[in-house]
Order: structure tokens, then sequence, then C-alpha cells
């Protein structure tokens, strides 16, 4: 099973849409997995269109609609593991402790937020991914989505993914 992971895409707010890249991932994505900050509805619309399967929540900067069309945290059983996708996860110190005490129950956690890409594993196994920001690289060096692969409940393959600047 092919996954996408990608957040913060802030459209139309930092972006007009998705890079072209991004759109070509989705195709052959299995799951798109979206860890907020949307900005608008249209988005959502759009990939809840063109995905096989969405597994996606709100963020901090999605309003009403978003809200009451996306969970605040999505959990989703993919291939034999369990995935929980979130936005926020506070303070990067202690992070990984802190969310495994969270998130029990999870093999996987796919947060936002920050644009900063993550991967990380806590002592507990529960593994951490942040794939940054497909439109807004803010402090970082590039924009950057991740792809990754289930198969038989164990992860592999996962890749950052950096994006040239486009116009």
């Amino acid at each position: 099973m092919r996954l996408l992971l990608i957040a913060d895409t802030h459209v139309p707010k930092r972006s007009r849409d998705l890079p072209p890249q991004v759109w070509e991932e989705v195709a052959r994505a299995d799951v798109v997995l979206h860890a907020g900050d949307w900005v608008e509805p249209s988005l959502l619309d759009t990939l809840e269109a063109r995905a096989k399967r969405l597994v996606a929540c709100w963020g901090n900067n999605d309003g009403v609609e978003l809200r009451r069309r996306l969970p605040e945290r999505a959990d989703a059983t993919l291939g034999g593991l369990r995935f929980t996708v979130v936005h926020e996860t506070g303070a990067a110190t202690g992070r990984e402790a802190r969310m495994a005490r969270e998130y029990p129950d999870t093999d996987v956690l796919v947060f936002g937020h920050s644009h900063i890409p993550w991967d990380t594993t806590a002592k507990t196994g529960l593994r951490l991914l942040n794939p940054g920001s497909p439109t807004d690289r803010r402090r970082q060096p590039y924009c950057t989505y991740m792809t990754a692969t289930v198969d038989n409940a164990t992860l592999s393959d996962v890749v950052l993914h950096r994006l040239e600047r486009h116009a």
C-alpha cells in the first residue's frame, strides 16, 4: 500500500494549488494522509474527488466548515498498522515520550503544524512523521512531502521529497 503524507498546504493563502509533483503522487497513492491546515474547503473537495482514500484532520488555521467536515484526530488501520493523523503535537523537546503516552494504541503518528519535517521513533515503537509543507517552506530550505509503503503491518520506504520552487 502506497501512502502520501502531506500537511500545512495553506491553499489558497500560501499557494494557489498543490505542486504538480504532489498531484502526481496523489494519483499513485492508495491513501493520502493530510495533517491539517487546509485553510479553504476547496482543496479538501478536490482531494476527496481525486484520492483513492483520504485520512485527514483539521488544523489551527482551518475554519468552521473544515472543522465541521474533518475530525481533530483521524484514526485508520492501514495494512495492519494503526495510524493517527493530528495537526499539533506541541514542543519538539520531549515529543516522542509525550506522544507515546498520549497515543498508546497508535503505531504511526502523522502530524504537521511546524512545517518542519520530522521522522523519529519513540522508545515504545511509535513512529512520528511530519511531512513538512509542500507549499510553505517557512524557514526550511525546501517545501516537502513524504511517501511511504505499508506491507504486512510494516512501514517501509519512508522518503522525504523536496520540491523545487514553482511559480
